[in-house]
């Protein structure tokens, strides 16, 4: 019998650095969430979180990060803070509906505000759920607000 002449390609694919620390991060996350007492602890202490975290940031991905928090926070008081994957997110029945990405996380060009899936905005066949920040002016300030009290109805 003739031994298979097939050969294996296998294609390794691996994580940043980044996202290692990110998934680690997570996990981190989802541990403490489990350990915690009531639903009030827990609510003071992931927003506890989110605020520490941002105070960590760069001054340019902080002060976006601040002014984020709060119009979050004023369009959509229902939505509760927490981290997520190691960055502030904003969560409707423990489902993260939007989140704010420094740019230092992932060595990035830019900052990135983005929506998940619970998020109510569907627009016909195609809509954004994800924008990039280099900084915040009072009129993108307003269409976050607008687009995340859409995205928490």
């Amino acid at each position: 019998m003739a031994a298979s002449t097939r050969k294996t390609t296998r294609k390794t694919e691996t994580f940043t650095d980044e996202e290692r620390a990110a998934m680690k991060e997570r996990a981190q996350e989802v541990k403490a969430s489990a350990r915690r007492g009531s639903r009030a602890d827990k609510a003071a202490e992931d927003e506890a979180a989110v605020i520490a975290k941002i105070a960590e940031m760069e001054d340019s991905d902080r002060a976006m990060a601040e002014r984020i928090h709060a119009v979050v926070k004023a369009s959509a008081p229902g939505l509760a803070p927490k981290l997520w994957y190691g960055m502030p997110a904003y969560a409707k029945d423990g489902k993260v509906v939007c989140f704010f990405q420094s740019a230092q996380k992932f060595n990035a060009r830019y900052a990135t505000f983005g929506f998940n899936d619970k998020a109510n905005l569907d627009e016909g066949t195609m809509w954004p759920t994800a924008f990039a920040l280099t900084k915040l002016t009072a009129a993108d300030e307003a269409r976050i607000g607008e687009l995340v009290r859409r995205a928490a109805g």
